[in-house]
């Protein structure tokens, strides 16, 4: 059915951006008109493509359409079918680009055009079936079954085991049967009260033209239930006491009860690292007001506003030290479990526990912006996430239950009509409908995800999405920049020569222009000026020169320092004998009048590696990885530290553009390339990489566009985030493994016979709890120390 569409686009400037546009609209098949007004940034598209078709046509036409992300709770969800039924009614909803649901946090995410409200969603859910719940601003991870009480549990058992104890008493030869009346008692309360769950959810898929879980339990205990009553009401009582079936029904419903109950406490385990950095969030600030310290609300707080924070509380804001001095245990963000020294100047973040000093901080970043809240949505961004294997099983999931009753509806008729045994076959096909179970094969994926993203986030690895998980597990090459990444990017001038001029003025000249760099090197310059008490001299026009250096005019001259590289792309011949240091890496002080550039200095730094860097070569090679260096350095220094931690390959003298180039020929040579830098100034690399892993502080990973996000900066944790991807996914393979075979497995025995509807019923509730308490055994991971 032909359709009207309308959005905002982004990006437009001139008439020939609206033909871009059009055209690349009109190639989008099922698109019979399209129209774009330039004055209103806005596309009439007329014709039977979706929303998600549109928009990939006008992202790839080189422009943007504004689109909204919104999450809410889903509650009545109980297995695979359900989140299809979902995912299908809010696509309906026009405007509606995208929605995923995750069974295992009972949250779906929606990507929407601008004008879709939350009425109109909340409709579409409602109209599946379903509960739609807006989740609390102030907890992110809150569930809709969280209050999901263990009554019903107790009160079906206690119903269900008069009914049970009997068929133990026959295995001891006891007669402890119950009178057909009391059995009925018992049992109906626990089919059509406790389990009205089961119906209502079931007539909701019926009304929906689909099956979940829900449909087969209904329909298998009913038809159990009602044999029951059949064999009761026709049997003659003067053949003494009927065979029946109540205890089947009962059992299966007190068992599906259970197995819910246990696996939603299961579930809510694998969210503990995300409720855990929840709970970091401070309730409280003590803020400066007018003249006078006041407890505020921490989320009132605004940035520039001066905190308190006394020993002993959490650091309610991001901020900066204005005075005072203090350890900061930032366990719980960062995965650091040494204190760290702070004092006057130093930035903290929010979250981090003041443990014996007290301090006065200026806020900075507060409230959705602060780190602990970029954290949080980045881990519930990749446990919400889907796999991209998870579309076999939503594929897998959308046939599973018609294919169910078909064999329910098929092992009944022949047992009935072939060999005239229609209390078996009703019994068979109960079990069929019970043991089947899209639950597993729901909960297989994200339960993993969940698990592992959360062991990621408590050892100080944020992963972006699933989509990366399994980038990861294919990675064979890891490519790390040097200085910051394996060095620790603090380095010192350990000499200074003087080639023309004063050693006072070489100094004097390459501190005012340093003084203006956040380069590594320049701020060593400027820490060895400070130290000898020198004086800066203004600079004009100064610049960056991207990976050469800085320059800037100083007097009459251009005095420029940067690398022997750009030196002799100046046409400058450098001195032979340069370097004393073995290793060091250099940069030379120039300067320039009119055509003729004259060397005043040149300065040797010295940069140390990490601590760990070497163990997380030797990690990485351990697992069949090799590890490259790409470094805009000198060779001698790229050598140094190269035959220090004795990489497989390093390319020195790299500029930051061609980072990206070296990563493509890795790629061209058939290897899955991680690349491992600062998350800014090797953007290219990272983008071009096949895994982008950014080595941020705590304060850098808001704009880390990075697959992974190192939270500390130690180079080991970059074989920490590999192998817990590879064994996230491993543990998706043995669930869905797991999934499959049961059912493969499960639904033919029962169908044959040798199932007891009951084993059935037990068996179901199982498989659900074993995939997730499978994904759970990831939180018990960590890495070995050598």
């Amino acid at each position: 059915m032909n359709t009207t569409t309308q959005f905002k686009i982004d990006g437009m400037t001139c008439a020939s951006c609206v033909g871009r546009v059009e055209k690349a609209l009109h190639k989008v098949v099922g698109v019979t008109d399209v129209t774009v007004n330039l004055a209103t940034d806005t596309a009439t598209i007329q014709g039977t493509a979706s929303h998600s078709e549109l928009i990939t046509a006008v992202i790839e036409a080189g422009y943007q359409v504004p689109v909204k992300v919104k999450q809410f709770g889903i509650g009545k969800m109980s297995c695979s079918s359900c989140v299809t039924r979902v995912e299908q009614a809010l696509l309906k909803v026009t405007g509606v680009v995208d929605a995923s649901v995750n069974l295992a946090t009972e949250h779906v995410q929606v990507k929407t055009l601008s004008f879709v409200t939350d009425e109109q969603l909340a409709q579409a859910v409602t109209q599946a079936g379903y509960l739609f719940i807006p989740l609390n601003n102030d907890s992110v991870i809150e569930k809709p079954s969280q209050t999901k009480a263990w009554w019903p549990v107790l009160g079906a058992g206690l119903l269900t085991l008069p009914l049970v104890l009997p068929m133990l008493g026959m295995l001891f030869s006891q007669q402890w049967m119950l009178p057909p009346v009391w059995q009925w008692l018992l049992a109906t309360p626990v089919q059509f009260y406790f389990g009205a769950r089961f119906y209502r959810a079931g007539w909701g898929a019926l009304k929906a033209g689909m099956g979940n879980m829900d449909l087969l339990v209904s329909i298998g205990t009913s038809a159990a239930y009602g044999l029951s009553l059949y064999l009761w009401w026709s049997f003659n009582s003067a053949h003494g006491m009927p065979h029946l079936y109540f205890e089947s029904s009962s059992a299966v419903i007190t068992l599906v009860l259970l197995g819910k109950y246990l696996e939603h406490k299961a579930k809510r385990r694998t969210t503990d690292a995300l409720r855990a950095l929840e709970n970091l969030k401070p309730v409280e600030a003590t803020v400066q007001r007018l003249g006078k310290w006041q407890k505020v609300a921490a989320s009132s707080v605004k940035s520039g506003e001066k905190v308190k924070v006394i020993p002993g509380e959490s650091i309610p804001v991001d901020g900066e030290i204005l005075q005072g001095q203090s350890h900061m245990d930032e366990a719980l963000i960062s995965g650091e479990s040494i204190p760290l020294s702070k004092k006057e100047g130093d930035v903290v973040t929010g979250g981090s526990l003041n443990l014996d000093g007290i301090l006065e901080i200026r806020a900075t970043n507060v409230g959705s912006e602060s780190t602990l809240s970029k954290i949080i949505e980045l881990v519930e961004q990749a446990q919400g996430a889907k796999a991209p294997v998870q579309a076999i099983v939503d594929k897998v999931s959308s046939i599973f239950i018609p294919v169910v009753l078909l064999v329910a509806l098929t092992t009944l008729l022949v047992l009935g009509l072939v060999f005239d045994d229609w209390t078996n076959g009703i019994l068979n096909a109960v079990a069929v409908l019970v043991i089947a179970c899209p639950c597993a094969l729901g909960l297989a994926t994200p339960a993993a995800i969940m698990a592992g993203t959360g062991t990621a986030a408590r050892l100080g690895v944020l992963v972006k999405d699933a989509v990366a998980l399994e980038q990861a597990k294919e990675i064979n090459l890891v490519v790390f920049d040097k200085t910051g990444t394996l060095t620790q990017g603090k380095p010192v001038v350990n000499e200074m020569r003087v080639i023309s001029g004063s050693e006072e003025t070489v100094l004097q000249l390459a501190y005012s222009l340093q003084i203006n760099s956040e380069h590594p090197l320049g701020k060593a310059v400027v820490e060895k000026a400070l130290a000898s008490e020198t004086q800066p001299i203004p600079v004009a026009e100064f610049q960056v020169v991207a990976g050469y250096g800085v320059k800037g005019n100083i007097g009459d001259n251009l005095v420029l320092m940067g690398s022997s590289h750009w030196m002799q792309e100046l046409g400058v011949t450098l001195p032979t004998e340069q370097i004393k240091i073995p290793g060091a890496s250099v940069s030379w002080l120039a300067s320039q009048q009119q055509d003729k550039i004259t060397l005043l200095g040149l300065f040797c730094f010295s940069d140390k590696l990490k601590s760990d860097a070497l163990q997380a070569v030797k990690l990485l090679q351990q697992q069949g990885i090799k590890v490259a260096m790409l470094t805009g350095d000198n060779q001698a220094s790229a050598t140094s530290v190269a035959t220090e931690l004795q990489l497989d390959d390093f390319k020195a003298e790299v500029l930051p553009a061609d980072k990206a180039k070296y990563i493509l020929q890795y790629q061209e040579q058939g290897y899955q390339v991680a690349m491992v830098g600062d998350g800014i100034n090797d953007a290219p690399a990272l983008a071009q990489a096949d895994l982008g892993m950014a080595m941020a502080s705590g304060t850098d990973v808001a704009v880390s566009a990075a697959s992974f996000t190192l939270m500390r900066s130690k180079p080991s944790l970059v074989p920490t985030a590999l192998i817990i991807a590879r064994l996230t996914y491993r543990k998706i393979q043995q669930n869905l493994f797991w999934a499959f075979i049961f059912n493969a497995v499960g639904i033919p025995l029962a169908a044959f016979g040798y199932l007891d509807p009951i084993i059935a019923g037990a068996a179901m509730a199982f498989s659900s709890l074993f995939v997730v308490s499978n994904a759970l055994l990831l939180q018990r991971w960590t890495l070995k120390e050598k």
